[in-house]
């Protein structure tokens, strides 16, 4: 199998390649790469190098950022998205695009299915949703569209490294603990898309994010709990839960985004790791 990975200088990206089964031929491309935004550059590429499937990681991401630039975060979560899959559905190749939890308004006390309305509340999370709109519009679409949430890894920046680097900066904290939702290593992320890839009969919307629950506040804490037990953090740290309203943020957050993963655990044959476990395996790579 001829797989292209778009984005794929992001942490999912990296872990994508990271963990590829044996006996797949892999184009990763990078922004600078591939610049999913210029419809022509998709097609040529496409044209090049023929892949059987694209996962699109290609995503902006700064959730804040994208309150005062929404024309950005349009073009490569919506228009990107389209001309991938377009060009995918032109050419018979199949697509797994990553969508996201901030899809979801949080105000559905039960984890949120696949087909519940989403009702986004920042620019990003309804620049996401447009794009999935836009994928599912397209005829004869070859797509996968997989939304997970609360995304980190050893790669790039995200919450886990910063509250690392905060907690060996500060001896006390204060993180939101009236969000709550999955937290999700990526690379149990790419396996699971690996996984949809090499099954390949897979269409429409899927969840998948770690399993458990937690909220902002409890990330941080495992954190510090694990951080001090492998060596990351010289000293046990003290972390206060705050509410949203205390922490105010450009762009407004789900109060509640868990997914309900059941469809991908059913396909896949498996539940994930619980987001303990995983976050304490991700932190292990980092330890000295």
């Amino acid at each position: 199998m001829k797989v292209l990975i778009t984005g794929a200088g992001g942490q999912l990206g990296w872990e994508l390649v990271r963990v590829a089964p044996p006996g797949v031929c892999i184009y990763s491309l990078t922004r600078d790469q591939l610049d999913v935004t210029d419809l022509a550059q998709v097609e040529q590429r496409l044209r090049d190098l023929c892949p059987e499937v694209v996962i699109n990681a290609a995503a902006y991401t700064a959730v804040d950022a994208a309150e005062a630039e929404p024309e950005r975060a349009y073009a490569v979560n919506a228009v990107g998205a389209e001309n991938v899959a377009v060009t995918a559905a032109a050419a018979g190749i199949g697509l797994i695009h990553i969508s996201t939890d901030f899809v979801f308004s949080g105000s559905k006390a039960s984890p949120y299915l696949p087909t519940d309305v989403a009702h986004p509340l920042s620019v990003y999370g309804a620049s996401k949703l447009e794009g999935e709109r836009r994928i599912l519009n397209i005829p004869s679409n070859n797509a996968l569209i997989v939304r997970t949430s609360w995304m980190y890894s050893i790669k790039g920046r995200n919450f886990v490294k910063t509250m690392l680097r905060l907690l060996e900066e500060r001896e006390t904290l204060e993180v939101v603990g009236d969000q709550i939702g999955t937290p999700t290593w990526a690379r149990g992320l790419a396996e699971a898309l690996w996984e949809m890839a090499l099954l390949g009969c897979l269409r429409g919307v899927y969840h998948w994010s770690d399993a458990g629950i937690a909220s902002w506040y409890d990330l941080a804490v495992s954190v510090a709990e694990y951080g001090y037990e492998l060596g990351l953090l010289k000293r046990p740290a003290s972390i206060s839960p705050v509410r949203t309203s205390d922490y105010p943020l450009p762009a407004k957050r789900p109060a509640m985004s868990v997914l309900d993963k059941t469809a991908s655990w059913r396909a896949l044959k498996r539940p994930p790791l619980h987001w303990r476990q995983a976050l304490k395996m991700m932190l292990s790579e980092l330890s000295p």
